[in-house]
């Protein structure tokens, strides 16, 4: 039976991080993860739970990756080397001073309500970059998606789903497009009035892609069967997002709302919706 096997794999379900911290749990080296004797002993900080200061001297108790919270320990501000945590540990910590005491310079010490806050928030914060690392994944378009609540300690939202592409309901069939157009060049020379003439209607977009027609018009664009090529001026809403946008808590209990991270032309194509919108869900603009 075993030389059955020789060349066979299967997927593992732990991550490379994940490898890594039960390397380091078990005292084990592993060239091909990247654990030697050099780095064993190297932990990485998860997020910070608690904060104080004696005489001059900062300390932070740390949640390390990979090992339970009965494990964390108190560090002084020079053995940590995490600087990005540190700073989102502090912001935090003043913005939630500000909204109880109104100050925003940390005590000597921090009461229980106050640190399991900042607890809550890291883990929130962790939830939310993880899903923002699956909305990236599952993207097919330029436009890079960011997630933001600094609003309450709301993670993902259950009911949302991310898609890129139509679902088609139950009892719709689609039918393929029978023709295409045959322009060398469709903006300049559309051979038949491209595929927008040939439907009897106007060219959409002008050479910076913004749409030139009135609200309301429809709008054909160049599809599988033309003869032009994917940088056709009339092929834009099929690129996809092509603008960096976040998904953020709104602060007036609207719920979750979508804002651009980048300045966007008049008339530019932005997004095109192609799912069912849950309740509270909003695309804002500036």
């Amino acid at each position: 039976m075993a030389e059955n096997l020789k060349g066979c794999s299967v997927c593992c379900k732990s991550s490379w991080n994940q490898l890594q911290d039960l390397c380091r749990l078990a005292k084990l080296s592993c060239p091909a993860l990247g654990v030697s004797k050099k780095n064993l002993y190297d932990f990485e900080v998860e997020y910070l739970c608690d904060y104080k200061k004696i005489r001059e001297q900062e300390y932070y108790l740390v949640k390390w990756r990979g090992y339970p919270e009965s494990e964390n320990t108190w560090e002084p501000r020079q053995n940590l080397k995490c600087v990005r945590i540190l700073k989102q540990f502090h912001k935090d910590l003043e913005r939630e001073l500000v909204r109880r005491h109104r100050r925003s310079k940390p005590p000597r010490h921090l009461d229980p309500n106050l640190a399991n806050y900042l607890v809550q928030k890291a883990k929130q914060r962790r939830a939310l970059q993880r899903w923002e690392q699956e909305l990236n994944a599952k993207r097919s378009h330029l436009g890079r998606i960011t997630v933001e609540n600094e609003v309450d300690l709301d993670g993902p939202p259950r009911s949302f789903v991310y898609i890129n592409e139509y679902r088609v309901g139950e009892g719709i069939t689609l039918n393929q497009v029978a023709v295409g157009c045959e322009c060398q060049d469709c903006l300049s020379a559309p051979t038949g009035g491209c595929c927008p003439g040939a439907s009897l209607h106007k060219f959409a977009y002008n050479d910076q892609g913004q749409v030139r027609l009135k609200a309301g018009q429809p709008i054909y664009e160049c599809n599988s069967r033309c003869c032009c090529g994917y940088d056709c001026p009339n092929r834009v809403v099929q690129k996809g997002i092509r603008y960096d946008l976040c998904i953020f808590r709104t602060d007036d209990g609207r719920g979750w709302g979508v804002r651009t991270l980048e300045k966007i032309r008049k008339n530019s194509f932005v997004m095109e919706y192609v799912g069912e919108a849950p309740p509270r869900c909003y695309l804002l603009g500036k």
